[in-house]
């Protein structure tokens, strides 16, 4: 039989080896930087730096931002992956990587590699001029060996390995792509084109995989027939939501969550999670007074039916006084204050499970 002293000692030393493990557990679980793939609901700032129209860099756009600055944010502030990065208790805004006045340094806590404009289709990157999402990928392999060069081996593992990388993007496939210029149609029916987006999905999280990351959320569609723009062009019933189009951002969602399924039992280590959207946009439209909205089919900017960028600067007499107001700040792009409802919404649903070690 053991001794009482001998028992006492045993006890502390599974107490110390116990709350070492709670330690290094917690440490690892961390989330040290937020890592960003996509379109213009999460471009930064990028597409200031690349020959493109498709920019934001100019008021109003950026008028309810840190000190009133147009980052290149579309919209009037923040955006949903700012809200994301300071709920992990990171910066409050994400950086843009393209942006030469961040340092490796400053990009280490979170980094946006995203694109206005461009789409999972090649295509429709091209269409905007915007950077394709395989090129993203390739700022990300970079951005791992300039970590390396400046944080070490070690650190620089940590973060990309540990980071949660947030990918939105595909609404442009549809209304920059699709729905506009012919190519597309001629080849696939309108389901098959989804299907064939949600397979670039795929290959985007087993790309983005095989250079390290392991924590992954991809947000599902919104329901787009209800921008501003669609409501615009929609012919048959001006001023409503274009319905054909929310079917296919719903069928596209339903497809990425089996998708997400398939990835999870396929990447060893990795935790893929869906992202919704639709759900939290199909609230707001159906009853904006709930979220403190007075109008969702128009955007602040302009008359609010078809501005957006460059048509967004020309007169900023017409924007509205009050962005809060409105669910969009332009014809397509949501006002700081519905990408906090969605970003609050994703981070008590999707991301919970990155959120447990804070």
């Amino acid at each position: 039989m053991f001794s009482e002293s001998v028992c006492y000692w045993l006890l502390l030393l599974v107490a110390h080896f116990s709350l070492s493990v709670s330690r290094a557990t917690a440490t690892a679980g961390k989330v040290p930087a937020i890592i960003v793939f996509g379109d213009s609901t999460v471009d930064a700032g990028n597409n200031n730096f690349i020959p493109t129209i498709a920019k934001a860099n100019f008021p109003p756009y950026g008028r309810d931002f840190d000190g009133g600055v147009a980052t290149g944010r579309f919209s009037n502030g923040r955006l949903a992956t700012d809200f994301f990065s300071e709920a992990f208790r990171l910066p409050s805004a994400v950086p843009a990587y393209l942006d030469p006045s961040y340092t490796i340094h400053q990009l280490a806590a979170g980094v946006s590699f995203a694109s206005g404009g461009t789409g999972l289709d090649d295509l429709t990157a091209k269409i905007a001029s915007a950077i394709p999402s395989r090129l993203q990928l390739e700022y990300l392999k970079e951005y791992k060996e300039r970590l390396r060069l400046a944080k070490g081996e070690s650190v620089a593992n940590e973060i990309i390995t540990e980071a949660l990388y947030v990918f939105s993007i595909g609404t442009n496939d549809f209304i920059v792509n699709y729905f506009v210029f012919p190519l597309r149609p001629a080849q696939y029916t309108a389901t098959e084109y989804v299907t064939y987006l949600v397979g670039l999905a795929n290959a985007v999280v087993r790309d983005a995989y095989d250079l390290g990351a392991r924590k992954m959320a991809f947000t599902g569609l919104a329901p787009f027939g209800c921008l501003p723009s669609s409501r615009t062009v929609n012919y048959d019933e001006p001023g409503k939501c274009n319905e054909k189009y929310n079917q296919l951002a719903m069928r596209f969602n339903a497809e990425l969550q089996e998708a997400v399924k398939k990835l999870n039992r396929d990447l060893a280590g990795a935790q893929v999670v869906y992202a919704d959207t639709y759900s939290v946009g199909s609230a707001i439209f159906a009853n904006p007074s709930d979220y403190g909205f007075e109008n969702v089919a128009q955007g602040c900017c302009g008359t609010g039916l078809i501005e957006t960028s460059v048509l967004c600067g020309l007169d900023q007499t017409l924007s509205c006084q009050d962005a809060d107001k409105y669910a969009f700040f332009d014809s397509v792009h949501p006002s700081q204050r519905t990408y906090r409802i969605v970003a609050d919404h994703i981070l008590n649903t999707a991301l919970q499970v990155f959120m447990q070690h804070l």
